[in-house]
């Protein structure tokens, strides 16, 4: 028996009257705990289940809108025309997931490349749309790193990725794989800059993405229980014949391990990033400005200690000079 469909939609139905009709979208099921959460408690919430704390996968533009000064960013314009090279089909063709998937989200890829401001300072963000394709990283979305990175040199700004991916897209071939080359040389040149790149792992990040950019980050934050991985947990059970821990491949087990700097919780990422951001680019003065005393009227009343021009014969002491005088 579904409590949900069986039971609360009919009692709904009764009370607003049996001819109307009552939205699926009503209440979600925390995939953790399985409690039951209405639609705008989730969205005051941010998507985080508020019985058990699981942090529930977000939207691009909602994640933008939550990082940057006042919700308010700019978008730019890379190179997204997605090719077929290898004509690819399975169950339908290559271009027409494209397509769908275009259609599904109005992006043009898997990436929006957005700047503004953090904090009051200079900040570029490549962030992933896991709803397109799962994320995966093409040709396209190669494009748009490098376009980030570039961005981010021009405009002084410190460079922030924000993975949601399954990896590499396998309907590129090694045009896909590629990418992941492309992108590590990208985040170097942000580097050699002396920019600081920050990497915010979200659930999920796997495949080419986590072997390339995604674990190259001065400083790694991540959410609470987001997947961080290269191969899934079965293909690696099944080639090292052994069973893996329970939370292996989660936030908490690599900051355990050293592979994450810190797990933050959704409601605290801006925060804790702009404070990261204000100690690796501190443009301020490094103390507090003395001014110096310049006037005779303001100067303290003393006296110069008085020159020996005498030569002092070797062995000999010096003579003392009496403070008084």
């Amino acid at each position: 028996m579904n409590w949900l469909k069986d039971f609360v939609r009919p009692k709904l139905k009764e009370l607003v009257g049996g001819g109307k009709d009552i939205p699926e979208n009503l209440w979600h099921q925390c995939p953790s705990c399985q409690q039951m959460i209405f639609h705008r408690d989730l969205e005051a919430n941010i998507n985080v289940c508020q019985h058990c704390g699981h942090h529930m996968r977000i939207g691009v533009g909602k994640r933008l809108e939550l990082l940057f000064d006042g919700g308010e960013y700019k978008t730019a314009q890379f190179a997204s025309q997605v090719t077929d090279p290898l004509k690819f089909k399975d169950i339908k063709k290559y271009s027409d997931r494209i397509k769908d998937s275009q259609a599904k989200t109005a992006e043009e890829d898997a990436l929006i490349v957005a700047h503004g401001k953090m904090g009051g300072q200079n900040v570029v963000i490549a962030a992933f749309n896991f709803a397109f394709m799962g994320g995966s990283m093409g040709t396209a979305v190669g494009e748009g790193i490098l376009t980030a990175s570039r961005l981010a040199q021009v405009q002084d700004a410190s460079l922030i990725i924000i993975p949601a991916s399954g990896g590499a897209r396998m309907q590129e071939g090694i045009l896909s794989l590629m990418q992941m080359a492309r992108t590590t040389i990208a985040v170097e040149e942000v580097k050699e800059k002396g920019l600081p790149y920050l990497v915010l792992l979200t659930d999920p990040t796997t495949g080419g993405v986590s072997a390339s950019f995604a674990m190259l980050g001065d400083v790694a934050v991540a959410e609470p229980g987001c997947v961080i991985g290269f191969a899934g947990r079965r293909v690696i059970e099944q080639t090292i014949r052994e069973q893996l821990p329970e939370d292996f491949q989660t936030a908490e087990y690599l900051l355990d391990h050293g592979m994450v700097d810190m797990v933050v919780e959704r409601k605290d990422l801006r925060s804790t990033i702009i404070r990261v951001l204000s100690l690796l680019r501190n443009t301020g003065a490094p103390a507090d400005v003395v001014e110096l005393l310049t006037d005779p009227v303001m100067m303290p009343d003393t006296k110069p200690a008085p020159i020996i021009d005498a030569p002092i014969p070797h062995g000999a002491r010096p003579p003392e000079v009496d403070p008084k005088t």
